[in-house]
């Protein structure tokens, strides 16, 4: 959700910025006098020497009594919302529980803390991982997502980590779950060792 929201947002500051820029830009550089073509009559500015808002315009409204708490409402609504969408890019929803299909039409839930602490457990026991923090993310009945970050040794082949974590820990994990995918975004660090001597 958080996604599509994100790209809505971007989609809709983008249009809005290459208009407001496309306009500005046109009669700027005076382009309907270079090129021989005239602008509509709603288009909102109408030369290079024209301002964005003339003194009438930002004066207007000055007087009347509603003006002000009308400004400082917007502002604080529009605030309101940037900080929301600031948060929740930072925040994961955490998975609670994943409902598993028991078999009997009724489901059965599994404490998403119980599935990350086996998912941990089960990293670390590969060769080449000394730690690792499996988080999952999602809601009960949607499809869940594993974000891990694992701290590999230096001995370790990073692709050979990844390729067993996805054989081996996560397919445990779904199958057990019941689950018919799922997916996962992994983070690799390396454990900082001093270089070895050779004599």
């Amino acid at each position: 959700m958080l996604r599509i929201i994100n790209r809505v947002l971007l989609g809709l500051l983008g249009l809005a910025l290459f208009v407001l820029g496309g306009s500005i830009l046109v009669t700027g550089l005076d382009l309907p006098r270079h090129w021989g073509f005239e602008l509509p009559g709603w288009w909102p500015f109408t030369g290079p020497d024209d301002v964005l808002l003339s003194e009438a315009d930002r004066t207007r409204y000055r007087g009347d009594g509603w003006w002000w708490p009308t400004v400082f409402a917007v502002l604080t609504v529009l605030l309101v919302l940037m900080l929301w969408w600031f948060l929740a890019q930072l925040r994961r929803r955490r998975l609670r529980e994943v409902l598993v299909d028991s078999g009997d039409g009724a489901g059965a839930l599994l404490r998403g803390r119980a599935m990350e602490q086996v998912l941990n457990a089960e990293a670390e026991s590969l060769d080449g991982v000394s730690r690792a923090q499996m988080v999952l993310t999602g809601r009960r009945r949607t499809q869940p997502e594993a974000h891990g970050a694992l701290l590999l040794e230096p001995h370790a082949a990073p692709a050979d980590a990844l390729g067993r974590l996805t054989a081996e820990a996560l397919a445990h994990a779904r199958d057990s779950a019941g689950l018919d995918r799922l997916p996962a975004e992994f983070h690799f660090r390396a454990v900082r060792h001093s270089a070895d001597r050779v004599l």
